[in-house]
């Protein structure tokens, strides 16, 4: 269908939708052209279909080996469908490439100074290769190290205020995840990076370890709390090498985006589409993906005032790697352009709960409130289930899902998971039905994660509520608040982009 056919069939339908719009009463009409879309929507988004696609995405791990992991056809495959699908139905649909690690091997062992390796200090795989000699420059540190681990060092870009580019940065362990440490650290323009550990009893040697990130493109090792201490006050330059071979593997990110709407406002709806290597991965995640691809499909005629952009993220089961690499692609600018992020992760669980991101911290437990707008997104998807009677319940921000870089730079954010490995109480059994002292989803991460593992109702109801809060959103940000009056300035005047 071409693009003037499709302008016209939504035409038609905003002419259809007017007139019963017009009829209401000022009271009733006040929910605008989102209310009507919406219901439109939902009631076109039907769990028949969005079955279909998960029974195309098992057909491909079928045909694949049995999974539809990152690095592997059967990925490539799941690819394919999702853009070939996208772009018939009218979006414009690009393939951003992604880097994974492909493969990872030490040829020798690591040099610091004259401490002794795979005992005093590891190289922290994936570590690429190199050699340096600098000055080592600690980072926010606490020494001697708190009774209990509390050190943030590195985990703000603010800690490396007044850091010296070309030194090594000297970092120690503590509440954020060592990725998070090392690539500050390389936008601080490290050389090579020592992570020691914290120092508290049990917290004070080095092991090997993997976390998986080696885009700060340096040398990288973790050391002793002693070795740390030592090197905290080490005046003279220190030697650190690591020989190693790093591969890296690609893999794309499926983004599309609706013809119409305004570029400024962009509502952002996303879902992984990985699976992990034992299984195809139907409840985890092509539930999400295939929910969020029936929503997209069924929307395409919608003459959507906002932007709307979904995303099929790679890679997600290896670190987030797809949506990661995402957000730091973009510009301050395009990053201010996204009002919402909307995450659907898991919405199928056989044994569900049906939970919703904490947004305002109302549970206060764990991880804070989400930026400004995660409340009101929490608040939005909490009134659709209350208007079918369904009960749900928040759950953390706690940085399993595609959320997490988006949060990271200040987007707000929200979306449903229906449960993963944790077990499911008494009191949610009473809640939502099910079997408590039971995993929500018993085939997480396994080969039975098939369409056997999937649970009809909550696919069928979070399709609904996928539609409805993508729908609404499409039309209508009056509840997210607004960018600050300069940024919105400097935004009219720049140049589109995705």
């Amino acid at each position: 269908m071409t693009i003037r056919r499709g302008v016209v069939r939504a035409l038609a339908l905003v002419t259809a939708l007017a007139l019963p719009l017009s009829l209401t009463s000022p009271a009733q009409a006040a929910g605008g052209l989102d209310e009507v879309f919406a219901k439109l929507l939902v009631k076109q988004v039907k769990g028949a279909n969005v079955s279909k696609h998960l029974k195309a995405f098992q057909a491909i791990a079928d045909a694949n080996g049995g999974n539809r992991a990152a690095g592997t056809s059967g990925y490539d495959a799941s690819r394919d469908y999702v853009a070939d699908k996208l772009r018939k139905a009218g979006y414009k649909v690009t393939l951003q490439p992604i880097n994974f690690v492909a493969g990872w091997v030490e040829n020798s062992p690591p040099v610091l100074a004259d401490y002794t390796p795979n005992e005093d200090f590891f190289t922290f795989q994936p570590s690429p290769a190199g050699d340096v000699t600098a000055p080592v420059q600690g980072v926010d540190l606490t020494l001697p190290p708190a009774p209990t681990p509390t050190s943030t060092s590195g985990c703000e870009m603010a800690d490396f205020a007044g850091f010296t580019a070309g030194n090594i940065a000297l970092i120690q362990r503590g509440t954020c995840p060592f990725a998070t440490k090392v690539r500050n650290a390389g936008f601080a323009g490290a050389s090579a990076i020592i992570v020691f550990n914290e120092g508290q009893p049990g917290r004070t040697e080095a092991n090997p370890l993997d976390i998986g990130e080696w885009r700060a493109g340096i040398p990288m090792i973790y050391a002793d709390f002693a070795v740390g201490n030592a090197l905290a006050t080490t005046a003279t330059p220190v030697r650190l090498a690591v020989d190693a071979t790093l591969t890296l593997g690609t893999n794309d990110n499926v983004i599309a985006e609706s013809r119409w709407g305004d570029s400024r406002d962009v509502v952002m709806v996303g879902a992984h589409l990985d699976s992990v290597p034992e299984g195809p991965g139907i409840n985890d995640n092509a539930s999400g993906s295939a929910a969020i691809l029936e929503t997209a499909l069924q929307m395409r005629h919608f003459p959507v005032k906002n932007k709307v952009r979904f995303a099929f993220w790679a890679a997600e089961e290896i670190g987030l790697l797809g949506s990661d690499q995402y957000v730091e692609s973009l510009t301050q600018a395009q990053r201010d352009r996204i009002r919402v992020y909307l995450n659907f992760d898991m919405v199928a669980s056989p044994n569900y709960g049906l939970f919703l991101y904490d947004g305002d911290d109302s549970d206060a437990t764990g991880a804070p409130a989400g930026p400004p707008g995660s409340a009101q997104i929490e608040a939005r998807l909490e009134k659709f289930f209350k208007d079918r009677k369904v009960p749900t319940r928040g759950t953390d921000f706690d940085g399993r899902s595609d959320y997490g870089p988006f949060i990271a730079v200040g987007i707000p954010s929200g979306g449903i998971f229906t449960g993963a490995e944790g077990i499911k109480t008494p009191d949610e059994a009473a809640l939502w039905g099910g079997t408590a002292g039971q995993a929500y989803d018993p085939c997480y991460h396994l080969a039975c994660d098939t369409l056997t593992n999937v649970n009809a109702f909550a696919l069928d109801v979070n399709s609904d509520a996928i539609a409805d809060s993508t729908a609404r959103y499409a039309f209508d940000l009056r509840t997210i608040p607004d960018r600050p009056a300069g940024a919105r300035a400097a935004l009219s005047s720049a140049t589109a982009q995705n």
